[in-house]
């Protein structure tokens, strides 16, 4: 067994391997009488194929989402590929998109991925986007997705920086800073009301010097030191929502996180887009054959054994759950697509 996971584990970093380790014992005791016809064997060979390939998070639960940077960069690539056609425009992939949702309608669909997404990660990235507390207005998948990156994959970063922020505009003395951890942060969250202000803001060299020591000391995922310095050195003065729009912005950032493509390139995937038109070649030629012989062919509907994103082994006891309240919600995802 051992042999056979060696190589899927090389990619992950050393220290979140035990993670993995104990997400497939948990899942092989917790679903040992579905495995026991394939084999143990078997089974830790698929998980640690999911786990490099980045489908293990999908309909897991909130808490393994976000436990790993793979599980988050995984889950950030797993929702643009789902979902990029929220930005089709006629047929055609543009990176003007046509499409516009809110807040919530982006929350339900997260929640196709993760049943349990926290509703208020969705709302701050609203909020990078928007600027105020106006959650119904609408975004674009581009505007939305950029900004959902930040704020899910920096989300501790990100407290500690609000923390930051609003001690500097309260004169405290750099050196005195006090950064949070994820816990003690959570009641310093939300900004200034007057944040928006251009005459308001903290100056920017200072602040980059508090960011430089956050990174340099803090045990989560920062964005490069380099790429927030460049940032942070064209103004003198920059505010909080400001800089949280410059970090989605700056496709250096994006390059380095490494889950998304380029902005040009957001609506492009070849490999999705053939299965996608497989698929609809599929569909059309079920059409043509007319009612009568679509009938008698139900058992045969060629979008039953339409390509799908292999899913890990986890699912097997949520898929038990979700049929019984909601059958067909993989179906639903599918036809996101489509």
């Amino acid at each position: 067994i051992l042999t056979s996971v060696s190589y899927s584990l090389l990619f992950a970093a050393q220290r979140h391997v035990l993670t993995y380790m104990e997400d497939a014992v948990s899942q092989l005791l917790e679903n040992r009488e579905d495995i026991s016809q394939y084999g143990i064997a078997r089974f830790f060979t698929e998980y640690f194929n999911s786990v490099r390939q980045g489908t293990h998070i999908l309909f897991r639960e909130f808490s393994f989402v976000q436990a790993t940077p793979h599980n988050r960069a995984s889950f950030l690539r797993t929702f643009w590929r789902c979902f990029r056609t929220v930005g089709k425009n006629g047929g055609k992939y543009s990176s003007i998109c046509c499409y516009l949702l809110t807040a919530q309608e982006y929350h339900c669909l997260l929640q196709l991925l993760c049943p349990d997404f926290p509703v208020e990660l969705t709302q701050k990235a609203a909020r990078i986007v928007l600027m105020d507390d106006a959650m119904d207005c609408l975004m674009s998948f581009s505007d939305f997705l950029f900004a959902f990156q930040i704020q899910f994959y920096y989300s501790e970063f990100l407290e500690s920086v609000a923390a930051i922020y609003q001690d500097l505009l309260a004169g405290k003395n750099p050196n005195t800073v006090i950064v949070p951890t994820s816990s003690s942060g959570q009641h310093r969250q939300r900004q200034p009301p007057n944040d928006c202000n251009p005459l308001e803001g903290v100056e920017a060299s200072l602040f980059y010097q508090c960011l430089e020591s956050l990174c340099d000391r803090s045990k989560y995922s920062c964005p490069p030191s380099a790429l927030v310095k460049e940032m942070l050195s064209s103004v003198q003065r920059m505010t909080f929502y400001g800089f949280l729009m410059a970090l989605a912005k700056d496709q250096g950032i994006n390059r380095a996180l490494g889950a998304l493509p380029d902005k040009g390139d957001l609506f492009l995937d070849p490999a999705m887009d053939q299965e996608l038109e497989k698929l609809v070649a599929q569909v059309s030629g079920l059409s043509v054959s007319g009612p009568a012989s679509s009938s008698a062919d139900t058992a045969n509907m060629p979008i039953r054994n339409s390509p799908r994103i292999n899913s890990p082994w986890k699912p097997l006891h949520h898929r038990r759950k979700m049929d019984a309240e909601s059958e067909g919600s993989n179906e639903e995802t599918d036809s996101s697509e489509n």
